[in-house]
C-alpha cells in the first residue's frame, strides 16, 4: 500500500511528490541514516510499513532499502508475509545496528523523512496566506454570531486579505479577542505542513498537533478502476490554515528555536509554526518583556517577510515569514509603542465598546441564547439606575457577565430563570469591585 494520497480539492497547490530519492533533496546518508534508525525504534521490516513511517513512497523505501542491503546494513528475512502481500521481510545487519546506534547519538530523529528548508520555502510560496481573497460575507461568516458595528467589518476586511500585520487596541472586554478567532476562523481554507524541515543537516520539528488542525483529505472510490489526481508529498499534513494564540505568558526566547539537548533536534519557535496562518499576541503590554521589545522582535520579519534563527552553533540562517500577525491590546498604542514601530505595523484599527443600542441587541441575543426571559422593568433598572454610575461605559463582555450571575443566582434559590431589579443588582455587585478601604 503506497503513503501517498490525492491532493483534496484546493486553491492550493500541492507539494509534489518525489519521483526518486534526489527530489527529496536529502542526502543519501541522512535518508539511511533514518531509515536505519526507524526501523531500530520501532522493529518494522516490510517496505510497505517503512514507506508510511517515513513518509516516502514505497518504490524509493524499497530502493532506499536496497541501496542498504548493498552497503550491508540490512538483510532480508527470507520470509515473504502472506497477509502483507507477500512482502519480503528485512532486518538490520550487526553492522546496521551499529550504524543505527552511532546515527542515534548524534540525533535521535526518525520517523517521516524532513522537507529541505529550500523546498519548504516553494511549497510556502504556493500557499501563502497573502494570497487570500476574503469576502464581506466570509468575514462576517467567520465572526458568528459576534455583534459588530458595519465600519469594523469594513476596515477589518482589507487588513486580513493584506496578509499584513494588525493592531486591535481599545477597552478591555469588547470582543479582541473573539475577533482574531473569527478572522482566523473566516481564512476556511487548508495549507500544507511539513512534518519537520531539515538546514544544514539539522532536522527541525514543525507538525504539531497542538497548534496543527489536521484537515480531512477525501478518499478515492474503491469502486473506480483508475485512481484520479496526482499525488502530493507524505512529508507534509494537510491541515487547516494554522492559529497560534499568546497572552501575556508570551517571552522573546519562545521565537527561538528549541534544541532539545536529550534528543539532539530542534523544534520550531511559535512563528515558524505559525507560518501560513495566523499568529495573535494577545494582552499585548501583559508580558513581562517591554511591548516596544516584542515588536522590535518583528521588524524584520514583518517588512522583509523571513525570519532569523539560529542554530546551536550559533549560525544563523533564514526562514519564510508568511504570517498574518494579530496585536492585541487594551493600552493606547501611543503609550506602549515609538513611532517607527506604529509605522511598522500595517492596519491599526480601534475596538471600541457598544452603545447603547448595540448593547440592548447584545443583551437580547445572550439571553435568547441562555433562555433568559427579558424584564423591561430590569433592563429599565440597568440602562437608568446602574449604567449612569459608570458614565454609560458599555462593554460586550458585560451582558454574559450580568445574565450568567442572574442564572447562577436562580439556580441556587430552586426558580426558575428570570431577571428582576434586585437581581440585576446583586449581579452589579459582582461585575465591578467597589472602592473601599480594607482594614489591615
Amino acid at each position: 500500500m503506497n503513503v501517498q494520497v490525492t491532493p483534496p480539492t484546493s486553491g492550493v497547490t500541492p507539494p509534489p511528490q518525489p519521483k526518486s530519492l534526489a527530489e527529496t533533496g536529502l542526502s543519501m546518508v541522512m535518508m539511511r541514516e533514518i531509515l536505519l534508525k526507524t526501523m531500530f525504534r520501532t522493529n518494522l521490516s516490510l517496505a510497505s510499513e517503512i514507506s508510511r513511517t517515513i513518509a516516502l513512497p514505497v518504490v524509493l523505501t524499497q530502493e532506499l532499502i536496497d541501496i542498504a542491503r548493498g552497503q550491508r546494513m540490512l538483510e532480508a528475512t527470507g520470509t515473504l508475509h502472506a497477509t502483507s502481500g507477500n512482502e519480503m521481510g528485512y532486518q538490520l545487519t550487526e553492522g546496521g545496528k551499529a550504524r543505527a546506534l552511532d546515527a542515534l547519538s548524534q540525533s535521535e530523529y526518525y520517523g517521516a523523512l524532513p522537507v529541505p528548508l529550500a523546498l519548504y520555502a516553494e511549497q510556502m510560496k504556493r500557499q501563502s496566506v497573502r494570497d487570500i481573497k476574503l469576502t464581506r460575507p466570509e468575514l462576517l461568516k467567520g465572526m458568528g454570531h459576534l455583534i459588530l458595528p458595519p465600519d469594523l467589518i469594513g476596515n477589518l476586511g482589507p487588513a486580513v486579505t493584506s496578509g499584513r500585520s494588525i493592531l486591535m487596541y481599545g477597552p478591555p472586554g469588547n470582543g479582541k479577542s473573539s475577533i482574531s478567532n473569527g478572522i482566523r476562523a473566516a481564512l476556511g481554507d487548508k495549507i500544507y505542513v511539513p512534518r519537520a524541515i531539515e538546514y544544514s543537516g539539522q532536522v527541525i520539528t514543525v507538525y504539531d498537533p497542538i497548534v496543527h488542525s489536521k484537515a480531512e483529505e477525501p478518499m478515492d472510490d474503491p469502486t473506480v478502476l483508475r485512481r484520479t489526481g496526482a499525488r502530493y508529498d507524505a512529508r507534509y499534513v494537510y491541515c487547516e490554515r494554522p492559529s497560534v494564540i499568546t497572552g501575556g505568558e508570551l517571552t522573546l526566547d519562545m521565537l527561538d528555536l528549541k534544541y532539545n539537548p536529550t534528543a539532539r533536534t530542534y523544534q520550531a519557535p511559535l512563528q515558524l509554526k505559525a507560518t501560513g496562518g495566523i499568529f495573535i499576541i494577545d494582552d499585548l503590554g501583559r508580558q513581562s518583556e517591554p511591548p516596544q521589545k516584542i515588536v522590535n522582535r518583528w521588524i524584520v520579519p514583518l517588512e522583509e517577510a523571513r525570519d532569523i534563527l539560529a542554530l546551536q552553533s550559533g549560525e544563523k540562517f533564514t526562514v519564510p515569514f508568511d504570517t498574518l500577525v494579530i496585536f492585541s491590546t487594551n493600552f493606547h498604542p501611543n503609550e506602549i509603542f515609538d513611532g517607527a514601530a506604529l509605522r511598522r505595523i500595517f492596519f491599526k484599527i480601534k475596538i471600541d465598546g457598544p452603545n447603547q443600542e448595540m448593547f440592548l441587541k447584545i443583551f437580547a441575543m445572550i439571553a435568547k441564547k441562555k433562555k433568559m426571559p427579558l424584564n423591561e422593568a430590569a433592563l429599565l433598572h440597568l440602562l437608568k439606575t446602574k449604567y449612569p454610575t459608570i458614565n454609560n461605559n458599555f462593554a460586550n463582555y458585560q451582558p454574559v457577565f450580568l445574565i450568567d450571575q442572574m442564572i447562577a443566582m436562580c439556580e441556587f434559590e430552586g426558580i426558575p430563570n428570570q431577571m428582576t431589579p434586585d437581581l440585576i443588582d446583586r449581579a452589579w455587585g459582582n461585575m465591578f469591585v467597589r472602592d473601599e478601604k480594607i482594614a489591615k
